[in-house]
């Protein structure tokens, strides 16, 4: 599990992340998943002291097929600040929801509405409410007052802003997380869902709660063997995202994915013009599909 070490003497604070908001307090907030240990701030009237940050690697078990516990791998990884941490992370969670929002949502004005060209009945003398229109939106069948209309949803956020998001929260999952060998040639003659579920036993995992797994490829055999597992998503770098991340109980990784952890969101990345590039094809793409990653659905995606 990450940490986050300041160079003054502080109280011991945590960061915990759930699935609908992160908290900070000053003692240690336990919660079912995502907790994230850290030292705040110093609150002192010196708003020139400068602090350095370090993130300090946990080792994460690393268990073969047979649930055997057959080494130690570490994730070091870059993280916000505990001042920034709960505004970062949120802003990406907004983000990437507003992006999966299509905006075709329309309704008829009264200037949209067909009929309405002559005066329904007279002024006077017949006893009723005066009308000069049918498509008026106080009678059924009329205009929509303020009804929506087609927009875009989409919001922007800075490349880095959501590179230290993800880090931030796959950091926090730490606590949560197990790293498994590669199990491909397991399921090399043909897809077994009743054999995937027994893995996931000998894991730890229980096949109810809400897991994700993070591989640099998915064989066409163990995405069939999963796909039937309702609580189970299967990601590949190209489809991480942050809300998966902090919606799973249980976080499963490859030693494949843990070297690309460390090397896209550890503390030494420095980045690349190649990998903006990519970046910004990534979020075009998001923006064409109206969500990320390939799973999305249409009954997901909210007008």
């Amino acid at each position: 599990m990450a940490s986050l070490f300041l160079s003054t003497p502080t109280t011991p604070t945590s960061l915990s992340f759930t699935s609908s908001s992160i908290f900070i307090s000053s003692h240690q907030f336990h919660t079912h998943k995502f907790k994230f240990p850290i030292l705040p701030l110093n609150n002192n009237n010196n708003n020139n002291t400068s602090f350095s940050i370090s993130c300090t690697a946990s080792p994460i078990p690393v268990l073969n097929f047979s649930g055997e516990k057959v080494g130690e791998s570490f994730l070091d990884l870059r993280s916000a600040p505990p001042s920034t941490a709960r505004a970062v992370v949120h802003r990406a969670v907004i983000t990437d929801l507003q992006n999966k929002r299509r905006g075709t949502a329309s309704t008829l004005t009264r200037g949209e509405v067909r009929g309405g060209g002559r005066k329904p009945f007279p002024q006077k003398k017949t006893g009723r409410a005066r009308r000069g229109s049918n498509r008026t939106p106080l009678r059924p069948g009329g205009g929509v007052i303020f009804g929506p209309k087609p927009r875009d949803w989409s919001v922007k956020i800075n490349r880095k802003e959501k590179r230290l998001a993800i880090s931030t929260a796959v950091a926090s999952a730490a606590a949560s997380a197990i790293v498994v060998e590669d199990f491909a040639a397991e399921f090399a003659e043909k897809p077994r869902t009743r054999e995937f579920i027994a893995a996931m036993k000998r894991w730890g995992l229980d096949p109810k709660e809400k897991a994700m797994f993070l591989m640099t490829e998915v064989p066409e055999n163990v995405r069939l063997s999963s796909r039937n597992i309702g609580t189970l998503k299967m990601h590949t770098p190209r489809t991480l995202n942050l809300y998966d991340i902090l919606d799973a109980e249980k976080l499963v990784l490859t030693q494949g994915a843990v070297d690309y952890l460390n090397q896209r969101y550890g503390v030494d990345y420095l980045g690349s013009d190649d990998e903006d590039e990519e970046d910004d094809y990534e979020d075009e793409e998001e923006g064409a599909v109206g969500g990320e990653g390939p799973d999305t659905e249409d009954s997901d995606v909210v007008n």
